[in-house]
């Protein structure tokens, strides 16, 4: 039986592989990919994390084992670390000069499920677009956007750049819809209405319940905006169409007009230009 555990697989360069070496690194794969299962199992069955936190915890997780895994793998296999590390030292740096925005990618990574500041289902804006989180990898994350496009985005574009996270402190975030009216407006009775419209929302929270403002004095009309709370971030748009289409229809029942820029154009007669 030693013989045929003993029995050499094969010889390269000097490095032999025997077959005891083999089953013995197929074991340790068996039970590493089983402890990535159970692990996951375990970390998405607690009721004490939301999703964002076990996804984050699992992602942390699976990268440490599969790093530890595969240095004691390469040490089953009869390799040498420290070794490989000083024999290939100038190529390991030229490679790490080529890939350092993968390296930089995969840092960033770490850093977003670390420290908290980026979850899964976050609702985000990157320069000047919404996104929702769907998935932070090893070294993208990949977001959603309105249009309904996926959008895979470099973790180093999400740490180096400037992100608004709407969803960081799990509260309500506020939106506004713009109207402008006619000069001979009741602007109390508007005001009243614009709240009306608003508040009949189903999908815009009753507290804190939404405001009108009085913004300025337009060219051609009474600017005003009416303000709303909702957690329905992602199709805030959606919302604001809605009380539009709702503001639309109380203005035209009441009778308020909404002005569009007017101009006169005068034509001078011959006449005129000759008396010039």
């Amino acid at each position: 039986m030693k013989e045929f555990f003993d029995y050499e697989l094969f010889d390269i360069g000097g490095y032999k592989l025997q077959l005891d070496t083999l089953i013995s690194f197929i074991i340790f794969i068996t039970v590493v990919v089983a402890v990535i299962v159970i692990l996951k199992r375990l970390i998405y069955r607690s009721k004490k994390l939301n999703t964002a936190e076990k996804f984050s915890i699992n992602k942390l997780s699976r990268y440490i084992i599969v790093l530890l895994a595969f240095i004691i793998g390469l040490r089953i296999l009869g390799f040498d670390i420290t070794v490989l590390l000083a024999g290939y030292a100038a190529v390991l740096l030229g490679l790490g000069f080529g890939l350092q925005h993968i390296f930089n990618d995969f840092i960033s990574g770490i850093i977003l499920l670390l420290d908290g500041s980026l979850k899964v289902d976050d609702i985000v804006e990157v320069n000047e677009r919404i996104y929702r989180v769907e998935e932070i990898n090893f070294r993208t994350t990949t977001v959603l956007g309105r249009d309904e496009n996926y959008v895979i985005l470099p973790n180093s574009e999400l740490t180096g750049n400037r992100v608004v996270n709407w969803t960081y402190n799990q509260k309500s975030s506020r939106f506004q819809v713009d109207i402008g009216v006619d000069y001979a407006t009741d602007v109390l009775e508007l005001m009243e209405i614009l709240k009306t419209v608003a508040k009949g929302n189903q999908r815009v929270l009753e507290k804190p319940e939404p405001f009108v403002r009085f913004e300025n004095y337009g060219e051609s009309s009474l600017d005003f905006a009416v303000y709303f709370y909702t957690f329905e971030i992602f199709r805030a748009e959606n919302i604001k169409s809605e009380i539009r289409i709702e503001i639309f229809k109380a203005l035209k029942a009441k009778g308020i007009n909404i002005p569009f820029p007017q101009r006169v154009i005068r034509f001078k007669k011959d006449n005129e230009d000759k008396s010039l």
